[in-house]
């Protein structure tokens, strides 16, 4: 299994799928954009990190859900409607949001301890909200399984994960020295909302990933 291999294979079923993607998530995607716009100018500073976190708790979840939901059907040759696919993440919506609250609070309390430990959070729970989806596992119970599935493909995960978001954090950098804040609130959406949109593409290869390693051997022993 290469990672440029899931890099490219991930890309081409992209591209194939684009439109249904747009359709299904980037009303979501802006939606939180907005609101996060308005939060911004509606809190002071020292208050909008932890109201923008909960801001993309109640959206972040429907979508990426959805994306999960329609990537598994797509697999089986299967076209759901729209409607269905986010009826679906909307009953999926409170376990998924306590998922997202939980990584994100244990990789950002990683990443304060110089770093390292938050991106082998990052990697190691990569797989958390698949499991939770696909295989209807709790919260705490998808953490603990993903830490099993990724032990042995690190360095794969790393690498993918890299390799997609590296060009992304490059290019929203260029664009905030383009457009530097304080920024019209309209052109603050488009960007965020494009940016967003683009980090769904690490959603497809993680999920390609997850496919792949779910297939190998069981190594619940502990054997790499």
């Amino acid at each position: 299994m290469n990672a440029f291999d899931v890099l490219r294979d991930s890309l081409y079923f992209f591209k194939r799928n684009l439109a249904r993607i747009v359709q299904l998530c980037l009303p979501l995607v802006i939606l939180e954009a907005a609101l996060q716009q308005v939060v911004d100018h509606a809190s002071d500073p020292d208050g909008y990190s932890a109201i923008s976190v909960i801001v993309g708790l109640l959206v972040y979840p429907l979508y990426t859900a959805a994306l999960i939901l329609f990537l598994d059907a797509r697999t089986r040759g299967e076209s759901p409607q729209t409607l269905d696919l986010l009826a679906m993440a909307a009953r999926l919506w409170p376990r998924f949001a306590v998922l997202t609250a939980l990584n994100t609070l244990l990789i950002l309390l990683g990443l304060s301890l110089y770093f390292l430990p938050g991106l082998w959070l990052m990697v190691t729970l990569a797989f958390g909200e698949y499991l939770l989806v696909l295989r209807g596992y709790g919260p705490l119970q998808a953490m603990k399984e993903s830490l099993r599935l990724s032990r042995g493909h690190f360095l794969r995960i790393l690498v993918c994960i890299l390799c997609v978001m590296g060009p992304l954090w490059l290019l929203k950098g260029l664009t905030l020295q383009v457009y530097p804040d304080p920024q019209n609130p309209l052109i603050a959406v488009l960007i965020d909302s494009g940016h967003s949109f683009l980090q769904l593409f690490t959603s497809v290869v993680l999920f390609r990933l997850f496919m792949l390693i779910s297939e190998l051997p069981d190594k619940r022993d502990g054997r790499v």
